[in-house]
């Protein structure tokens, strides 16, 4: 077994699990959300009696000063009303809150500002002034987006986490395809988590960090039930789990006791955009709409009592897409049939997104509270269109998600809990969308033969494709998070949480035959077929994984004194994945491994005995310990001049899609043949005789059994270890009248990625043959009765230092205006370029060197403003300029030979790799009733700045420069587009 050695320090996990769950025992009944609540904190005349109120739904909370100090935790964020009651005499201010922030509200420093005495719903003037605080003692790099950002600033997509990017370090991605994702600094955007009411929205199967976010277009959430959020980009506390790059905090909206409600529409369309570099080229434009439209309404239950929320939003898409023939073919030079399928080359590709949100809040008394929440979401979408893939071969996707909440909060002097019992389901189901056999057009004189294997070089992909999939989670979970105040100057917290979830994934691809013709031979006969066929007696591609996940952590925030906080903690992890943990590698192949002379040789690097599992020998990783630790001081001990910093540690998870290609693999495999003449001896290997028989997949499947080398065979390491990253930072805040900056040194490690290697070897055990370093890679040469071998293992890294810079002057309803501006220097290094999973290129991920991270900008500035300009009219802009990103090509240019070339780097002409600007104007009317009427006017990418997506990254062969080498070939969109909007509230 090999000694991990990973952890900063290990406390004995023993004594840890039982003083948390005798604490949680014993104070089970209190509760509120530890990561989405706000806490308010200050300074008191000693012997006062504190009283907050939430002056839209009369949430109160009340507490005695002790030692002259109060600590009031559990508040949603929102307009509070403080009152402080101190021998006989009772004054009484108004602030705001922000989700999940700390604030420090000093109540004996000045005079108290009078405020209305009487119910919550008298305030409606107190509710637009009261200042929001500030949050400045804290350790974590934190930007607050509040709902008038959400609401005012322009954007085109209504997905909430689009404002995400208002925090350096922090870029919200589309991809050609309109996916979205979210990426901070070097890691991918698997790392990402982001917290709704208090629960994580991790993905367990797929891409993506948040579920039902692996590529599609649509939106994790109704952005109309969202009411805040922030963004903690480093040096989150213990209580967040699942997590290795930045965290996203966000609170729903609540129903209070006015009856509200909101309708609105929007839409975008053909005519609306302008057209891409690429239609003009073609002198058509495809057509496209983009139509958004949904409605929300809330209020009282029982008044100051019992309320509820429900939203429902909808997103109508029809994206251009462009055919780009591979290989650098023209339109003209290709078979007369595929060009009348081409047409023009443009086509749309549609979406359908419908999402639903419901809330209900009950409070009884004070100390008792209890939230019902849940989600469905509902898409169905058209992907796999363009580039080389005609409509035919494209795929039907389905994408569906259910998630339940309920939570009970509980308050009874110094302590707080939080329990929330969760359900979640969500399922992503891809089908080709047509059935039969896929046509691939290929080109077997390929001048580039740098892949090794010419005839998958497809220049156009029609006919049926090959994409059938089922993956989802499903299961429920516990968690409890408790807080206790009663230690002068000490605010403990400790939590637990439980999940039972099943992980699913069905994979059988190729579903359909896939043929591949030589474009510069026959048409109709073809040169190779690709299928697949389940394994007899064994399976049909199919892993079910009945998951358990526990967690565990303790965390003391210690005021010290006036100036300093110190936030010590440590959390602890674990998983069991019984369908890795269980897996028993089948006997045929555990033999045929260890006689395979080739792989066995010392040369090879392999040790088959570390990927070869009898069922008891794998052992979940129990050593993800996570220490964070951190600071604040407060220069003159008024919240004005502020350092801080912090050190830690996180952990995130290996995505089941990945664990369970052991199991998938080796019960539906991938088979293929040649046919004569492209390959030289019918009869021998993979080579056959063409026979027209073979059009019928009843008759592929008899030539699945007689396949010798065409079952593939993964295997994982029998340690697989978790992935994290450690984080450091240092950096100071300021306040200076209404402006705030904050600039911050950054640097993030991430370790134990996980990846896919070819475990391939020549019969001396070597990856290359002597005197190559890139090619002939040993594809076909597996082990004995089976075909290509591919490990799974730990190794991918990434390492991140940067220069974070925010200056923000918030936006108040007396002032009319705010700004915001963010940016970002990074000097980030990867060891494969990110997303790449499957390393198959090299033996080793070592061998692949380190590199410049590809896709993070040196230089990235974000910045955004709101103005209320005269006649009631709201004027915003959003304005991103982004440095060029380095990108990976293949450099067969610089090497001896085609058996040498190497991965290489290179960035695009030109100084800014992304620009965009946006501006939206709004303007609401009183209609004399209830109801009031809203236009607003959204102009995306206002210059209609050309961002290329895509380019030519073929250096040239040696001594031969490609002529197209870095010339674009695809678009970002949006393009200059003028979007609409209409909208009711009363």
């Amino acid at each position: 077994m090999k000694q991990r050695n990973r952890t900063m320090f290990r406390p004995n996990r023993k004594l840890l699990s039982c003083a948390l769950a005798s604490c949680l025992a014993m104070a089970a009944p209190h509760v509120m959300a530890q990561s989405t609540s706000a806490t308010l904190r200050g300074v008191v005349t000693a012997d006062s009696t504190v009283t907050v109120t939430n002056v839209d739904t009369g949430l109160t909370r009340t507490t005695k000063a002790a030692n002259g100090n109060y600590n009031i935790g559990g508040l949603p964020p929102g307009t509070y009303r403080i009152e402080v009651n101190s021998g006989g005499q009772t004054s009484s201010r108004a602030v705001t809150l922000a989700v999940g922030q700390t604030a420090t509200l000093n109540l004996q420093d000045a005079p108290p500002v009078s405020a209305p005495t009487g119910d919550a719903t008298t305030l409606d003037t107190v509710r637009v002034t009261a200042p929001l605080l500030v949050e400045t003692k804290t350790s974590e790099l934190a930007t607050y987006v509040t709902q008038k950002q959400i609401d005012a600033l322009p954007q085109g997509n209504r997905n909430f986490l689009a404002f995400a990017e208002l925090a350096p370090g922090v870029q919200f991605q589309t991809g050609t395809d309109g996916s979205t994702k979210l990426r901070a600094g070097a890691q991918s955007a698997n790392g990402i988590n982001v917290y709704i009411d208090g629960v994580g929205q991790k993905n367990y199967v797929l891409q993506g960090g948040v579920s039902g976010q692996d590529s599609t277009r649509g939106n994790p959430f109704p952005q109309s039930a969202i009411g805040e959020y922030k963004v903690i980009t480093q040096n989150y506390k213990a209580e967040f789990d699942q997590v290795s790059s930045a965290a996203i905090v966000a609170t729903t909206r609540s129903g209070t006791n006015e009856f509200e409600g909101n309708f609105f529409w929007d839409r975008t369309s053909t005519d609306w955009r302008k057209a891409t570099e690429f239609e003009e080229r073609s002198g058509s434009k495809a057509e496209s709409k983009d139509e958004q439209y949904g409605v929300s309404f809330g209020g009282p239950i029982i008044r100051d009592t019992a309320h509820f929320f429900v939203a429902y939003e909808a997103k109508e898409i029809s994206s251009p897409r462009t055919i780009i023939p591979g290989r650098g073919y023209t339109y003209d030079e290709l078979p007369a049939a595929i060009q009348e399928q081409i047409g023009s080359g443009l086509f749309s590709a549609p979406f359908k997104e419908d999402l639903y949100f419901g809330k209900i809040d009950w409070l009884f008394g004070e100390n008792h509270y209890f939230e019902l929440t849940a989600k469905y979401r509902e898409e169905a979408e058209v992907t796999s269109l363009g580039d080389q893939n005609l409509p035919s071969y494209a795929t039907d996707k389905v994408n569906d998600e259910t998630r339940v909440d309920l939570r009970y909060q509980l308050t009874s002097g110094n302590w707080l809990n939080d329990a929330h019992l969760t359900y979640e389901d969500t399922s992503w189901g891809p089908r080709p969308r047509t059935s039969g056999l896929g046509y691939i057009l290929s080109d077997i004189t390929d001048t580039d033969p740098s892949d090794g294997v010419n005839w998958r070089d497809s220049i156009i992909r029609t006919g049926a494709g090959p994409d059938y999939q089922n993956k989802g989670q499903e299961g429920y979970g516990f968690q409890n998070d408790l807080t206790f105040t009663g230690w002068t100057g000490h605010t403990l917290k400790m939590g637990v949480k439980y999940k039972r979830v099943e992980v699913s994934a069905q994979e059988q691809s190729p579903y359909n035959p896939a043929f591949y013709y030589d474009i510069n031979g026959s048409l109709t006969q073809p040169i190779h077929v690709v299928f697949g066929s389940p394994v007899a007696g064994v399976g049909d591609g199919s892993a079910k994984s009945r998951n358990n996940q526990f967690g565990i952590y303790l965390q003391d925030d210690w005021e010290v004194n006036d100036k300093l906080i110190l936030n010590f903690g440590v959390r602890w992890d674990y998983e069991e994945s019984p369908t890795y943990l269980d897996y028993v590698t089948p006997a045929d192949v555990a033999a045929s491994l260890r006689s395979s002379t080739a792989i066995n040789n010392p040369n090879s690097g392999v040790n088959v005995e570390e990927y070869i599992s009898n069922g008891s020998d794998r052992k979940a990783d129990k050593n993800n310990w996570a220490p964070r630790l951190g600071f604040s001081y407060d220069l003159n001990a008024d919240q004005r001049h502020v350092i801080y910093g912090g050190a830690g540690r996180s952990y995130d998870r290996n995505l089941f899609d990945w664990l369970q290609l052991e199991v998938t693999k080796a019960s539906y495999t991938t088979v293929d043949f040649a046919f004569a003449p492209s390959c030289t001896t019918p009869g021998v290997g993979n080579c056959l005789a063409w026979n027209p028989a073979y059009f019928d997949p009843a008759v592929l499947a008899t030539l699945a059994s007689t396949s010798g080398t065409g079952r593939e065979v993964f295997m994982l390491n029998d340690e697989v270890r978790t992935p994290y990253s450690d984080q450091f930072s240092i950096g100071m805040r300021n306040a200076l009248g209404s402006w705030h900056t904050d600039v911050t040194l950054s640097r993030v490690v991430s370790k134990d990625g996980f990846a896919f290697l070819l475990g391939n070897r020549r019969p001396d055990g070597s990856f290359f043959p002597p005197g190559s370093t890139w090619d002939p890679k040993p594809w076909g040469q597996g082990f004995p009765g089976f075909g290509n071998l591919i490990l799974g293992t730990n190794g991918i890294e990434t390492r991140a230092n940067s220069l974070l810079l925010k200056v923000e002057k918030p936006y108040t309803a007396s002032s009319g205006w705010g700004v915001t501006f963010a940016y970002t220097y990074t000097d980030a290094e990867e060891n494969r370029q990110s997303g790449e999973v499957f390393s198959l290129d090299k033996p080793t991920i070592a061998d692949y060197g380190w590199k410049k991270a590809g896709g993070v900008a040196d230089h990235r500035l974000v910045a955004s403003g709101i103005y209320d300009a005269p006649w009631g009219i709201t004027l915003s802009g959003k304005l991103i300029l982004a440095s060029q990103a380095p990108r990976y090509a293949t450099n067969c240019l610089d090497a001896p030979d085609f058996n040498n070339c190497f991965f290489d780097q290179y960035e695009p002409d030109g100084t800014l790799g992304f620009k965009q600007f946006d501006l939206a104007a709004s303007k609401e009317w009183d209609t004399g009733s209830d109801i009031k009427l809203r236009v607003r006017a959204d102009v995306l990418n206002v210059f209609n700045w050309v961002n290329y997506a895509g380019y030519d990254d073929w250096f040239g062969g040696p001594g031969s420069p490609n002529a197209n080498f870095g010339t674009p070939n695809s678009q970002f969109l949006p393009t200059r587009t003028f979007k609409l909007s209409f909208g009711l509230s009363w």
